[in-house]
C-alpha cells in the first residue's frame, strides 16, 4: 500500500485535501494534516452525508471518505498541499450514490468481458469578472473570435499558468486555444483510462477556478452563461480496449469501425434521450442544446439524436476509426457520471448488437429538417422524464444514485419555475 506519510514528508506535503464530488458535481473536501493521513487513508475523513447532495438524512451516520493514493496530485500553486480523490463509504461499503464509487462499478462491469474505456475531454470554460456577468476582456469582441491570437495572448498568464501545471504534472498537455465565444477558452491534455481521466477532470475544474481567482478573474465551466454566445461543452472522446492493449474500435466496417463500435455507438443512441439528463444536467443546460444561432454563426451543440463522419453538427462524430467524439455533454457534467453513464449505455448497445441507424452526412443546423433525426430533450423536466423511463441504464448506474439523482433533477427543476423572469413580464402583463 502506497505510504502517503511517507510522501508527504519526501516532497514537503504539509496537508492532504481528501476531495469527492456529489451528485450535484460540488466537490467536497476536507484539509488533513500530513502527520494525520496514515490514520485516514485506512478509516476515511469523516463527512456528514446530509450537507452534501447524496441524499442522506441527518439522522444517518457519517460517510467517510477513503483516499485513493494512486490519484494524489500535488497542487503546482501550493505545493505543500497534495490533492487525493476519495471513494465514499458507508456502513463500512462504497457507497452506492456516490459518483466515484458509481463509475468504479461500472468500470468493473466493462472489465469483466475484458473491456476497458479511455476518454479524452475538451473543457471549455469562460474567464468572467468575479461577478460571473461579463467577460473578463472588453477589447474581445470580434465575430467570430475562435483561435483569435491577440484575445488569447491577452490571456497568457492565467492560460500559461494552468497548462505549464499540465505539463508538470506530466498529464501530456498539447493545446490551448481561445474557444468560439468572446471570452472562452479550452485546454487539452491527453486521453486516458476512465477512472484516470475523471480524476483529472475533476482537478482540472478546481485548478482552472483557483488559478483564475489569483488573477482576479473567474473561471465558469457554465453550460451557457452568455445568451448570445457559444456555449461551454465538454466533448468526449472515447475509445475501448482490452486488457492486451487493442483497441476494439477499428474494423471492417463504414469509416473504418468494427461492429463492436458500431453497437456501443448503437447503445450510444438508444439511451440519448436519458443521457441527456446526466451530461446536461442543469436548467441552464438546454439554453444550449438547440440553441438559436450566437453571433459567431453557430452553437456547436447538437439538436438532434444523430451521428456522422467528421462532421461537428451531430451528437456523435466520428473523427477517425480510433474513437468517436461524444458532443453532448457540456460544462456542468459530472467529472464521475458522465463517462460512468457513456459506458454504461455502450455496454448495453454491446450486449444487446444494437444498430445505430444510419450515418447521416448533411449539416444538421441547416438539413436536418429534411430527414426524420429525433430531437434530444428541450428541458431538464423531458431529460429527467426520460432518464426516469430508461431503466437500463438506471439499472447500470445504480438503483440509489439513479433515484437520488432524478430527485434532485425534479427539485432543481421545480425550483426554476417558481422564478419569475423579466421576459415574462414583457410578454404577459397585458395579455
Amino acid at each position: 500500500m502506497t505510504d502517503l506519510a511517507a510522501i508527504a514528508k519526501e516532497k514537503g506535503i504539509r496537508f492532504f485535501l481528501i476531495s469527492f464530488t456529489d451528485l450535484l458535481g460540488v466537490q467536497r473536501a476536507k484539509l488533513a494534516p500530513a502527520q494525520a493521513i496514515a490514520d485516514m487513508a485506512v478509516d476515511g475523513a469523516g463527512f456528514a452525508g446530509f450537507a452534501t447532495w447524496l441524499d442522506m438524512s441527518p439522522a444517518d451516520a457519517d460517510i467517510l471518505a477513503i483516499p485513493d493514493p494512486d490519484s494524489l496530485i500535488q497542487l503546482p500553486w501550493k505545493p505543500e498541499v497534495g490533492w487525493l480523490a476519495a471513494d465514499v463509504h458507508f456502513h463500512g461499503a462504497p457507497f452506492a450514490k456516490a459518483p466515484r464509487v458509481v463509475l468504479k462499478s461500472v468500470i468493473a462491469r466493462a472489465a469483466a468481458q475484458d473491456i476497458h474505456m479511455k476518454h479524452g475531454v475538451e473543457c471549455e470554460f469562460f474567464l468572467t469578472t468575479p461577478d460571473g456577468r461579463a467577460i473578463s476582456d472588453a477589447a474581445d469582441t470580434q465575430i467570430k473570435p475562435c483561435y483569435d491570437q491577440d484575445a488569447l495572448m491577452r490571456r497568457y498568464d492565467v492560460i500559461a499558468e494552468i497548462a505549464s501545471y499540465m505539463v508538470d504534472l506530466g498529464w501530456g498537455a498539447y493545446q490551448n486555444d481561445h474557444e468560439d465565444a468572446n471570452g472562452q477558452f479550452e485546454m487539452n491534455w491527453a486521453f486516458g483510462d476512465a477512472l484516470l481521466t475523471a480524476d483529472r477532470h475533476a482537478f482540472f475544474k478546481f485548478m482552472a477556478r483557483s488559478v483564475a481567482e489569483k488573477h482576479g478573474l473567474r473561471a465558469t465551466f457554465m453550460p451557457k452563461p452568455f445568451a448570445n454566445l457559444t456555449g461551454n461543452g465538454c466533448h468526449a472522446h472515447v475509445s475501448l480496449w482490452n486488457a492486451a492493449g487493442t483497441n476494439l474500435f477499428p474494423g471492417d466496417g463504414e469509416l473504418g469501425l468494427s461492429d463492436t463500435a458500431y453497437a456501443f455507438l448503437g447503445g450510444l443512441i438508444g439511451h440519448a434521450p436519458a443521457l441527456a439528463a446526466v451530461l446536461n444536467p442543469t436548467v441552464n443546460s438546454y439554453k444550449r442544446l438547440n440553441a438559436p444561432v450566437t453571433v459567431s454563426g453557430s452553437t456547436w451543440s447538437p439538436n438532434t439524436i444523430s451521428y456522422g463522419g467528421n462532421n461537428r453538427t451531430h451528437m456523435v462524430r466520428i473523427p477517425d476509426h480510433r474513437r468517436i467524439e461524444v458532443r453532448l455533454a457540456d460544462g456542468a457534467a459530472n467529472p464521475y457520471l458522465m463517462p460512468a453513464a457513456i459506458l454504461a449505455a455502450g455496454l448495453d448497445g454491446i450486449a444487446t448488437k444494437a444498430d445505430p441507424g444510419q450515418r447521416l452526412d448533411i449539416d444538421m443546423y441547416v438539413d436536418g429538417h429534411t430527414v426524420d433525426a429525433p430531437k434530444l430533450p428541450l428541458n431538464l423536466l423531458d431529460a429527467v422524464r426520460a432518464f426516469e423511463a430508461d431503466e437500463g441504464l438506471r439499472n447500470a448506474l445504480g438503483a440509489e444514485a439513479s433515484a437520488a439523482f432524478a430527485k434532485y433533477k425534479r427539485a432543481e427543476w421545480m425550483d426554476y419555475t417558481r422564478h419569475l423572469t423579466e421576459w415574462e413580464r414583457q410578454t404577459t402583463l397585458d395579455c
